[in-house]
């Protein structure tokens, strides 16, 4: 009911910081901004030196939420379209009951994560250097999913979810009255030839067996008249790879086609091309204790699901130690994103048994 944006997540951290609190579960506050680390030593007391970090994003999305329940947005124009609250419910549930049962020796550190929705907090936390002040030495992340049955779990090794870049195309001609286009160099136009170009990266430039997306999302001009050809056009598009290689091809191509286009037909062009979250690759091993972990909590669990062309700012996290990430389902309602989204409650006993489970399978007690 009360979504907060990238960085803004005060009364968020606040929450979670007075539930570790009351629950006896030292915190550390302003990492990566806003975020919240709780910290749990097992029965050690943490002497075998041996840590786990579990993540939970805790913000919101900037758009407006249709759904009319008790619990939907009170803030125009902020939703938690994507279950970020629930995550951070799971890992708060999973919080409470480390403050009861330690059976584990080592150390759980208890990440809410801040800013995951194009704010890159996951990044931001490790710049902190969280890994490193706290000796974590496995990270683990959890992300409902509507369409996967409520409970079921999904995952697979390597690649599971794509790097996320961006591009600004800024394309220069001569403006003029579009009665009389030769004394012009028509801008809408170059950037029609550019729009349909980008598209034979994928459909004849990069191997047919790797995946890419390349998407123009926006064209905007310097005019809104139905009779002036404009001087500039100004598009943004996405990238999404699965393979370096490949992203530093389709960067280089890009610019390559913008630049050449613009030329045959008399215009300029320039590209602004953004690295954003890296791929989200699950390490191996890590992998397929979490498969073991996920069939114990509900015996419905798919090992290789097809990886997907979303982006996640866990990525910065996996980059930095070995891990895995793990869809949980959310059973069949509305995708994240949309403005009927719901997280499904009845997921959290399923979300929270898989934390619980990771922390005491990768650090059992001696």
């Amino acid at each position: 009911a009360h979504p907060e944006l990238c960085f803004q997540e005060v009364r968020t951290a606040d929450v979670v910081a007075k539930q570790l609190t009351d629950w006896g579960i030292p915190i550390h506050r302003g990492m990566g901004t806003t975020g919240v680390i709780g910290i749990v030593h097992g029965r050690d007391g943490g002497a075998c030196g041996r840590g786990v970090g579990l993540r939970a994003d805790i913000d919101a999305l900037p758009m407006q939420e249709f759904n009319t329940f008790a619990h939907a947005s009170k803030h125009q124009g902020k939703m938690h379209a994507c279950g970020h609250d629930g995550h951070t419910a799971m890992l708060l549930a999973a919080a409470k009951h480390f403050s009861k049962h330690r059976d584990f020796d080592g150390t759980v550190y208890l990440i809410f994560q801040p800013a995951e929705e194009g704010g890159g907090g996951g990044r931001e936390m490790c710049a902190d250097g969280m890994m490193d002040r706290w000796g974590i030495q496995e990270v683990y992340g959890m992300h409902n999913m509507p369409g996967i049955p409520l409970g079921a779990f999904a995952i697979r090794p390597g690649a599971m979810m794509a790097a996320a870049d961006q591009f600004d195309i800024t394309v220069t001609g001569k403006g003029g009255h579009a009665a009389k286009p030769h004394d012009c160099i028509d801008t809408t136009l170059v950037a029609a030839h550019i729009v349909v170009a980008l598209q034979s990266i994928a459909s004849r430039n990069v191997d047919p067996l790797k995946q890419v997306v390349v998407s123009v999302c926006t064209v905007a001009t310097d005019s809104t008249a139905h009779n002036v050809i404009p001087q500039v056009v100004k598009m943004k598009g996405t990238v999404r790879t699965m393979d370096h290689t490949v992203q530093d091809y389709v960067e280089r191509r890009i610019a390559e086609i913008v630049s050449g286009t613009a030329l045959a037909l008399g215009a300029t062009a320039t590209v602004d091309y953004q690295r954003g979250y890296p791929v989200t690759v699950n390490t191996p091993e890590n992998t397929d204790h979490a498969i073991r972990v996920a069939q114990e909590v509900s015996g419905n669990v798919t090992p290789d699901t097809p990886p997907l062309m979303g982006a996640e700012d866990f990525s910065f996290m996996l980059n930095e130690r070995p891990g895995a990430y793990i869809f949980v389902g959310n059973g069949d309602t509305a995708m994240v994103h949309h403005p009927a989204y719901n997280f499904d409650d009845n997921a959290i006993p399923f979300g929270c048994s898989w934390y619980a489970g990771m922390v005491e399978t990768r650090m059992p007690a001696a």
